[in-house]
């Protein structure tokens, strides 16, 4: 596979036996576009809601059992980076109806993301104020949909979305939003946040080409699994810190031509004695201090890419300090290059990156390692309850891949 090919997405003639969530990419618009009342054809007059009772069979679970009327999720009570003094779990909240372009999702995987203390603390929009819901990416199942979006979807078909409002057992999805799936597997979520985070940001920052060195922080985590084997694909020479030997482990089992553990490595005189020349790109979401000596190891024309800095999002402030003063010089010095990555500025870049990955998935070409927390102290991450304990274990850097929280529901409900 040549560099190129790697962020390249051929058009394919649709069939019977292609994937399933082919014909969304040739019918839908893009997925972040807002979803809009549905108006008429004839007239320009309001379609009929789907609260009409003539259409209520959408409103039935598709096993047959009774969809409740209340439910649980989590709700920001407070501005906090603290997570548990900021989010409160409401056990008895109205289940959502959905629109004339709505699904109603039933969630049976919900991911879990560094920013998630971010959107806590109210920084991502200083306007909203508590109480208001979170949680950004989740994948289950239609359960009711609107009489618009049943155009496209059915009741029992399996989605993935990316939409505030995922720590939740239901959640109303615009249609547009959403992407069918094959099967609802936690895999297909690792995909939608920190999937193309690592696609799009290398794609259009990193100018990945063969023999390139690449340096990856946090490589094992969420994100920089994608970071580590999209590079490798693009045949770059990749270099990933991690915290631990079961975590260089994997992510020698997935590519990674060089491992350096920064619990019991010096990274800088690590990265200084093997790469003198110093490294052409950094996929960085650490910050502080190994933002520093990322900086300090880039290559002649090299580029430093921030997609997060996740040692800070814990302070106050949400920031680590860093040797800001001297950065300019460094800079110029070797005509190098910081550039900012933030998923909502690249919505256009979004389908195509989504719909690479998920082919590269479905053929094998792909890992997407999950993390339950099987191995943390009180065992998976299971219920709403289990939120909370799992972004602990992100801050702890204890996850290898893609922390998800499942939520199970048994098929006979009747509550």
């Amino acid at each position: 596979m040549s560099a190129n090919s790697v962020f390249s997405a051929k058009s394919v003639l649709l069939s019977s036996r292609a994937p399933r969530w082919w014909w969304w990419w040739r019918r839908q618009e893009p997925w972040c576009a807002a979803a809009g009342p549905a108006w008429s054809y004839l007239g320009g007059s309001r379609s009929r809601p789907i609260l009409d009772m003539s259409y209520s069979r959408h409103f039935l679970d598709f096993q047959g059992s009774s969809i409740p009327s209340s439910m649980k999720k989590l709700v920001v009570t407070k501005l906090s980076q603290n997570f548990r003094e900021a989010v409160t779990l409401q056990q008895d909240s109205p289940v959502p109806l959905p629109g004339d372009g709505d699904l109603l999702v039933r969630n049976r995987f919900v991911g879990i993301n560094a920013s998630d203390i971010n959107y806590s603390a109210g920084r991502y929009d200083p306007s909203v104020k508590p109480p208001f819901d979170i949680g950004f990416e989740g994948v289950g199942d239609v359960v009711a949909l609107g009489l618009s979006a049943s155009a496209d979807y059915t009741v029992g078909q399996a989605v993935a979305y990316v939409k505030a409002g995922s720590f939740a057992e239901y959640t109303v999805v615009p249609a547009k939003q959403a992407v069918p799936l094959p099967s609802v597997k936690p895999e297909f979520l690792s995909l939608m946040v920190s999937g193309t985070t690592a696609y799009i940001s290398l794609k259009e920052l990193g100018e990945l080409s063969e023999g390139k060195k690449v340096l990856v922080t946090a490589a094992a985590g969420g994100t920089g699994q994608f970071a580590v084997q999209l590079a490798k694909k693009a045949k770059c020479h990749v270099i990933g810190t991690c915290s631990s030997d079961e975590k260089g482990g994997f992510l020698k089992s997935i590519g990674c031509d060089h491992t350096i553990n920064y619990k019991t490595e010096n990274v800088e005189s690590v990265l200084r004695r093997d790469y003198p020349e110093g490294v052409d790109v950094v996929y960085e979401s650490v910050g502080g201090k190994m933002f520093d000596l990322a900086v300090n190891c880039l290559a002649t024309k090299g580029c430093l890419i921030v997609i997060g800095f996740i040692t800070g999002y814990q302070n106050p402030t949400g920031l680590q300090p860093i040797k800001a003063e001297l950065l300019p010089a460094k800079l110029l010095r070797k005509s190098a290059s910081i550039r900012g990555f933030f998923l909502n500025h690249y919505f256009s870049e979004y389908k195509m990156a989504l719909k690479h990955l998920l082919e590269m998935y479905e053929r094998g070409e792909l890992v997407c390692e999950v993390d339950f927390g099987d191995m943390s102290p009180e065992g998976k991450f299971t219920g709403l309850e289990s939120v909370f304990r799992a972004v602990d274990y992100m801050y702890m850097g204890k996850n290898i891949g893609k922390i998800v929280v499942e939520l199970p529901h048994s098929v006979n409900s009747k509550l």
